[in-house]
């Protein structure tokens, strides 16, 4: 049953629950579910509770397979202006363009506040997403007990994944990214860490790999079940000793002060590992086999989309690795788990440039339309959503059709004015490095006139109200999109670490409690 016949029989489905059974609170799947480690901590015991409810009324039905959507920094409002941006890209109306994840069937309002921050970060936001309970910002697959760059208070504060149970289970594990496969969403996945900045081992402050491993080690290393089936991103730098030259760039050399070569240690797993680094590296391969796969495809992160789509890289989109990673790990009978990161949209937002930003967010949605084609909503549970918001706003009274990256046009006449007598822009962003600039020894504060600028121009960077080296992270709610067998169990307003547990109590691999 593909995805439309699934939204027609889920409408049914909703008009008859009062006559009809509600479905087993315990998903009919061949697995033994796992209570986690982690599962005395305050926080998965309220998440999972919360959900517990939601399974008792409205019932669960068994998800064979799980995909997690990610996009980095993608907040409401990123989400409506890309919604314009499509379709205006597309020439068609923009504002009642619906983006695919749009047309999913249940959707839920997510509270992404961490152990410590009222707005937090990307590594304590994965963590909750793939672990269940809130954690300190900046610290990756450990729980709230635990200090901020300490290793030793890690004992007794560690977690177990949705990863890491999919892989005891016997089920088929991939991660994908446009970001490094080390950085702080993907990490969450596999890595525990006191920080999530400690990607390789020169990058640890002096703290010991050997009692504390990095992450890139970490993924090479993570010894639950036989290890990732797909893993692909950026990062190579991270994998790579200092002592060898990088394949694609002859000036730059690995991160690496051990002396290992991780992607040599990848290969060296089995006659089916196989490492890439370029787009013909990914063509030649043959996802519809046993490949076991970990893509490199730049030494740190990924381009942004307009750039790839313009030449710029050697690297296949986040649609084509979506399609690559479904059709891999399809191949089990078993299911599987798989996460795929948009991480550079939270990238863009940092440098204040909306056009990227968008980019991405459009290929993002691309690429969960992609899934929809590959999989069955009828055993696929696909969940999308984002780690935290970013600061940008649409303000202004543009007219209906105006372009969203153009200045503020009320179909009267000239640009809309703002109090100083200059135009501005439909998006802008309350902090960001466009607030003040140095004019020789001196920081002018004062708003640029935009008259004769082309404010669409991709490397455009809007406007910003304080000055900061990088804008910020936001802390406003962001959206859970959803479709198949645990859906139903996301909606109102929730608190991030509960996508865990539908996750968990869909696919039977976590217990009731």
């Amino acid at each position: 049953m593909r995805f439309g016949l699934s939204l027609l029989l889920s409408g049914v489905a909703a008009t008859v629950v009062g006559c009809a059974s509600i479905p087993s609170a315990t998903p009919k799947l061949d697995r033994a579910a796992t209570v986690p480690q982690q599962s005395d901590d305050s926080y998965y015991v309220d998440a999972s509770a919360a959900i517990s409810a939601r399974i008792e009324e409205r019932g669960i039905e068994p998800a064979k397979n799980v995909i997690l959507f990610v996009g980095d920094g993608m907040g409401i409002s990123t989400i409506t202006a890309a919604r314009i941006y499509a379709g205006q890209s597309r020439g068609v109306d923009g504002e009642s363009y619906k983006l695919t994840m749009e047309t999913l069937p249940y959707a839920a309002l997510s509270r992404t506040y961490s152990h410590d921050y009222q707005v937090a970060d990307s590594a304590s936001t994965a963590t909750a997403m793939v672990a269940g309970s809130k954690v300190r910002s900046r610290t990756l697959g450990i729980l709230q007990d635990a200090a901020l760059g300490n290793c030793a208070s890690m004992e007794g504060n560690r977690t177990d994944t949705l990863f890491d149970l999919a892989e005891r289970a016997g089920l088929s594990t991939g991660i994908v990214s446009t970001a490094r496969i080390t950085h702080a969403t993907p990490a969450a996945a596999y890595a525990e860490l006191p920080h999530r900045d400690w990607e390789a081992d020169s990058d640890m402050d002096g703290q010991s790999s050997a009692d504390c491993p990095d992450i890139a080690s970490q993924l090479v290393n993570w010894a639950e079940g036989d290890g990732f089936e797909i893993a692909m991103g950026g990062g190579r730098s991270k994998f790579l000793p200092n002592s060898i030259t990088d394949v694609e760039d002859e000036l730059r050399k690995g991160d690496r002060t051990d002396g290992q070569d991780l992607t040599a240690q990848w290969a060296a797993k089995s006659d089916a590992h196989t490492v890439i680094h370029t787009q013909a590296d990914f063509d030649a391969v043959d996802f519809d086999t046993d490949a076991k796969v970990l893509g490199l495809f730049d030494r740190s992160h990924l381009n942004f989309e307009l750039d790839r789509a313009e030449g710029t890289g050697n690297e296949p989109s986040l649609e084509e690795m979506t399609r690559a990673a479904i059709t891999r790990l399809s191949r089990d009978e078993d299911g599987y788990v798989l996460m795929i990161e948009a991480g550079r949209i939270d990238h863009a937002h940092h440098g204040v440039n909306a056009a990227r930003a968008l980019g991405d967010t459009d290929i993002f949605d691309q690429s969960i339309a992609t899934a929809l084609e590959l999989t069955d909503s009828d055993d696929t549970l696909i969940i999308v959503t984002a780690d935290h918001s970013h600061t940008m706003t649409i303000a202004g009274y543009p007219s209906r059709g105006n372009p969203i990256l153009g200045k503020v046009d009320t179909g009267l006449g000239a640009d809309l004015k703002a109090a100083d007598g200059k135009p501005y822009t439909t998006l802008s962003y309350a902090n960001g490095d466009t607030a003040c600039r140095m004019v020789g020894e001196i920081r002018d504060c004062a708003r640029l006139d935009l008259s004769n600028t082309d404010t669409t121009d991709k490397n455009f960077k809007q406007q910003s109200l304080a000055f900061a080296p990088a804008e910020t992270h936001a802390g406003e709610d962001v959206a859970i999109f959803a479709i198949g067998p645990g859906s139903s169990l996301v909606s109102g307003t929730m608190d991030q670490n509960e996508i865990f547990h539908v996750m968990g109590r869909a696919s039977g691999l976590v217990a009731e409690e």
